[in-house]
């Protein structure tokens, strides 16, 4: 990257980006704890009908997609993150694809070696800037390929589940 002048509005700028993605991250969460609430206080309710003939495979569908719906939504929320460390990275710098403003990418450095990093990304405006634009794109990259993806499988999935449970027992009751 060659940024010919750092000025306040790019700051601004990064900063916004920055923090319109932590929103987008807890609205996923969010999300994704709304349906598993919904879908595990279903599966306890659709089990006293499993003794009902008339309602037992409407219920075994409706319980089958509600814990596929929990296990998708948990997947969602659960907290994860890919260390890049000296194994995978040992140059240790910026432009080798450190991203030094992640957690994840410098929990297991030594203290030393992170100040070093540090000192000159923050002595190089280009670094600078490049860490944060590399930051901004590799939250949207988790945000579009994790959290989002499987927060719209967990609701696909209970509608699905809503959808198939209701017909059967549709069918069932007037045929």
């Amino acid at each position: 990257m060659n940024i010919k002048q750092p000025a306040a509005h790019l700051d601004q700028m990064m900063r916004q980006t920055r923090a319109h993605h932590v929103q987008l991250s807890l609205m996923a969460d969010s999300k994704a704890n709304m349906i598993l609430t919904v879908a595990s206080l279903l599966i306890p309710l659709s089990i006293q009908y499993l003794n009902d003939p008339k309602f037992k495979a409407a219920a075994m569908i409706m319980i089958a997609f509600c814990v596929l719906t929990v296990v998708l939504a948990a997947y969602a929320a659960m907290p994860k993150h890919q260390v890049i460390n000296g194994r995978n990275n040992p140059e240790g710098s910026v432009g080798a694809g450190l991203n030094p403003l992640f957690f994840g990418s410098f929990v297991q450095m030594r203290y030393e070696q992170y100040e070093q990093i540090m000192e000159e990304l923050m002595n190089d405006h280009n670094q600078a800037y490049q860490a944060q634009i590399r930051e901004v794109y590799l939250l949207g990259q988790y945000l579009h390929r994790k959290k989002y993806f499987f927060v719209r499988l967990a609701y696909f999935a209970f509608i699905c589940g809503a959808v198939a449970s209701s017909s059967v027992y549709l069918v069932q009751a007037y045929l």
